[in-house]
């Protein structure tokens, strides 16, 4: 049963995770995953799976913020479609492979990884680290490479992988507004192959909650999935209004703080 009080923390989580991900370019899982995660143990559900039931949901949720966002980027020409070109097939090899082989993971490694991943990418957006001018984009094979990696590790961390494939292209000296607008596009894909291998990897596990499609909860999809669509498009519209050291701090602020939080709860 939801109450009164888990409503209003869906619709608020929902419309934050939308704007963040048209803001930053992200899916948005940063958000979705520990509200998923509060949701599960308020309702009671206690099983050795709760982490990938939010990790599958998560992606669920993203592929309608992503589409929505995309959509928002594209409109404004934020979207470099040559680089979604070569890593969308990687990043869904990658996705389907790590989501098929989570199951096979332990839940606190999955949550120790998604706390170091976090840690690692905010530092290197707060101290603004710099690659060198003549940096580039690596050839196709390269490119199909780090799509592969991208694609694993998003499915590991619940994420549409923005949180990776915007520093690589900053790193590799995409402009800041295009690398969060490609990466929106690329989440997309990332979210549709993460979302196919969680309903896959869940889909003979005894134990589950009511209304789970393999590792994907239902109900949290629709009440979610509504909310980050409408607010995505305002979250890029505000982005092209900040300026790029202020975008990148942005994003580096976000996942500290939701790394800590991850902290927090796994120490309680």
């Amino acid at each position: 049963m939801w109450t009164t009080e888990i409503m209003i923390a869906l619709i608020l989580s929902g419309a934050l995770a939308g704007f963040l991900a048209g803001l930053l370019g992200v899916g948005g899982g940063t958000i979705i995953v520990p509200i998923v995660l509060w949701l599960l143990h308020k309702q009671g559900v206690v099983s050795e799976y709760t982490q990938h039931i939010a990790l599958g949901t998560s992606f669920a949720i993203m592929i309608f913020t992503t589409l929505s966002s995309a959509w928002a980027q594209h409109r404004k020409k934020s979207i470099n479609w040559q680089i979604v070109k070569y890593l969308s097939p990687a990043v869904i090899i990658g996705g389907l492979l790590g989501s098929a082989l989570s199951k096979y993971l332990p839940a606190l490694f999955l949550k120790i990884f998604f706390v170091i991943f976090l840690y690692l990418i905010a530092i290197q957006m707060l101290l603004k680290l710099k690659p060198k001018p003549t940096r580039q984009l690596p050839q196709p094979a390269g490119l199909f490479g780090i799509g592969n990696v991208i694609g694993v590790l998003s499915s590991w961390v619940g994420i549409g992988g923005g949180s990776l494939s915007v520093p690589f292209m900053t790193y590799c000296n995409v402009p800041i507004h295009l690398a969060t607008g490609t990466s929106a596009a690329l989440a997309w894909t990332i979210s549709v192959a993460g979302l196919l291998g969680y309903v896959y990897s869940g889909w003979h596990i005894q134990g589950l909650p009511e209304h789970t499609l393999g590792f994907v909860y239902l109900p949290v999809v629709m009440a979610l999935s509504v909310c980050t669509v409408i607010f995505a498009p305002l979250g890029v519209k505000v982005s092209h209004q900040l300026s790029p050291d202020k975008l990148k701090m942005a994003m580096g602020i976000l996942l500290f703080l939701i790394a800590t939080q991850m902290v927090w709860k796994m120490l309680a």
